[in-house]
C-alpha cells in the first residue's frame, strides 16, 4: 500500500463559533472530581491544567471542555435530559474512529435523585460547517479523506441498524489532524430493514433532506443518510450549500431542477399530493453538467460518485458499502489508514501494518424490539432503567466522577446548564 504524509486543518483559520467566554479567574480545581473527593480538600484538585470552559451549545445544554482528574486528559462534558436514553445507549456502544462515543457517564447519587445526566465524550476542536465557511483551503485530499470518513462511520452505524437521520456538516466534528467523527444522535432510530415500519418524516435539516422525505414518505431506508452525504460532498467541492431553499417545496424544486423530473415509479414512496405537485409542473430535463461547475476539483470521477449519491430513486441510490468501494475514495482510504486510524499500527522499524478489515461493522446490531419497548415506558420506569444502565455499564474498579463544587467554574457551569432550545428540523410540507 502507498503511504501518505498526514494532512491537517489550520484551526487558526477556522471560525470557532462554538467558543464562549470562560469563567472569571483562574481555575485551580477541575470541574470534575472523583466521588471520593471531599469539598475543601485541595489536595485532590488538579494543578496547572487548562481552565474548564464552555465551548458551545449541545442539544440539551452547554458543552464544556473539562479535565478528567483520573487521566489529566481534556474531554467534553455535556448535560443530557432523561429522555435521551436512546442516544446514551447508542453512544455507549460505539467503538469506531469516525463515530463519537461515550467515555463515561457521571453517576447520579441514586435512582430517585437526578434530573440531568452528564456525559463525557471525546473533545473535538471544530466541525465541518465551520471549516467549509472558513478561509481554510480545502484540497482534493481533504475532500476525499472527509467523505471517506463520513461513509466509514455511516457503514458502522447502518450495520448496527441505526439510521442517523440528521447528517449535516455541523454534526461532523473535526480535529486539526482531519480526524472526523459523526455526532448528535438525537434523531437517530433503530431500524429493521426487514420490516415496513412507519417512520416520521420530520427528520434531517432541510438542506440535506432526501427527496422522498420532502415528498412525505413514511417508509424510508438508510438511503436518506446517503443523500445527505451527497449534499455534503457537493458542499465540500463548491464551498456552498448545494440545495439552499426557503422551504420544503422550493427545496424539492431545486432538486428537480438539477436531477430532472422524476418518473411516477421514482416517486412511488411519495404521498399523493406530492406526486400530483410534480406531475402538474412543467417537465424538466436533468442538468448534471452543473455539478462540474462546483469547482476545479469536480472531476469526472468525483461527479460520477456524486450523481450516484444524489439519485432521486432511493432504491437506486448507491449504498454506503458500494460508495466506499468507489475508485474516487481510494486515496482517502489510504491516507486515513496510513496515519490517522487506530485499527492499523506502525511497527518499531517504521513498517505500517494495515488492518484486514479497514471498514469494521458494529459488533451487535440493535434490536428493534428495544426501540418499541422504550416508547412504552413511563417516566418513572425510564428513570429507573437509565439509572440501572449507568451503574451496570461501569467496569470493575471504575472510579466514578461527580461535579466538583469547589471549582472556580462551578457557578458558571450551573448557571449555563440550560441553553437555548435545540434546533429541530422544520415540519414537512402539508401536501394536499
Amino acid at each position: 500500500l502507498l503511504s501518505f504524509e498526514s494532512i491537517s486543518i489550520s484551526m487558526a483559520l477556522v471560525s470557532h463559533q462554538r467558543c464562549m467566554p470562560t469563567a472569571n479567574g483562574e481555575t485551580n480545581h477541575s470541574l470534575l472530581a472523583t466521588q471520593s473527593y471531599l469539598p475543601g480538600n485541595v489536595g485532590t484538585s488538579l494543578q496547572n491544567v487548562q481552565p474548564d470552559r464552555p465551548i458551545g451549545y449541545g442539544a440539551f445544554g452547554v458543552v464544556w471542555s473539562v479535565t478528567d482528574p483520573r487521566s489529566g486528559k481534556r474531554v467534553a462534558l455535556k448535560p443530557s435530559c432523561k429522555r435521551v436514553f436512546r442516544e446514551i445507549r447508542m453512544l455507549s456502544s460505539f467503538k469506531n474512529d469516525n463515530v463519537l462515543s461515550c467515555l463515561d457517564i457521571l453517576h447520579p447519587p441514586n435512582a430517585r435523585m437526578f434530573v440531568e445526566i452528564y456525559v463525557l465524550t471525546e473533545l473535538m476542536q471544530s466541525d465541518l460547517h465551520k471549516i467549509i465557511v472558513s478561509p481554510q483551503p480545502l484540497t482534493t485530499d481533504h475532500v476525499k479523506v472527509f467523505v471517506y470518513q463520513i461513509l466509514r462511520g455511516l457503514l458502522y452505524l447502518h450495520s448496527a441498524r441505526i439510521l442517523h437521520r440528521d447528517i449535516k456538516p455541523g454534526n461532523l466534528l473535526v480535529n486539526s489532524n482531519c480526524l472526523l467523527k459523526i455526532c448528535d444522535f438525537g434523531l437517530a432510530r433503530v431500524w429493521d430493514p426487514s420490516e415496513q415500519a412507519t417512520l416520521t418524516h420530520e427528520v434531517v435539516t432541510q438542506y440535506y433532506r432526501a427527496p422522498e422525505l420532502l415528498m412525505g414518505a413514511r417508509n424510508y431506508t438508510a438511503a436518506v443518510d446517503v443523500w445527505s452525504v451527497g449534499c455534503i460532498f457537493a458542499e465540500l467541492l463548491g464551498r456552498r450549500i448545494l440545495f439552499q431553499a426557503q422551504g420544503p417545496v422550493e427545496q424539492l424544486n431545486l432538486i428537480i431542477d438539477l436531477l430532472g423530473t422524476p418518473s411516477v415509479a421514482e416517486m412511488r414512496y411519495a404521498c399523493e399530493g406530492a406526486r400530483n405537485h410534480v406531475l402538474k409542473s412543467p417537465f424538466r430535463p436533468p442538468k448534471y453538467f452543473k455539478l462540474y461547475s462546483l469547482s476545479q476539483q469536480a472531476t469526472q470521477e468525483a461527479v460520477g460518485l456524486l450523481t450516484q449519491m444524489l439519485c432521486f430513486d432511493p432504491d437506486k441510490r448507491i449504498t454506503v458499502g458500494d460508495a466506499l468501494a468507489h475508485p474516487y475514495l481510494e486515496e482517502g482510504r489510504l491516507r486515513f489508514h496510513s496515519c490517522m486510524c487506530s485499527c492499523c499500527r506502525t511497527t518499531s522499524n517504521g513498517t505500517r501494518v494495515y488492518a484486514q478489515n479497514p471498514e469494521p461493522v458494529h459488533s451487535e446490531p440493535f434490536d428493534v424490539k428495544w426501540e418499541k419497548e422504550l416508547s412504552r415506558l413511563s417516566m418513572f420506569e425510564l428513570r429507573d432503567r437509565i439509572y440501572k444502565f449507568i451503574i451496570e455499564r461501569a467496569p470493575p474498579y471504575h472510579i466514578p466522577l461527580c461535579i466538583n463544587p469547589d471549582s472556580n467554574a462551578f457557578k458558571s457551569f450551573i448557571t449555563s446548564s440550560v441553553a437555548q432550545a435545540s434546533e429541530l428540523p422544520p415540519s414537512p410540507h402539508a401536501w394536499e
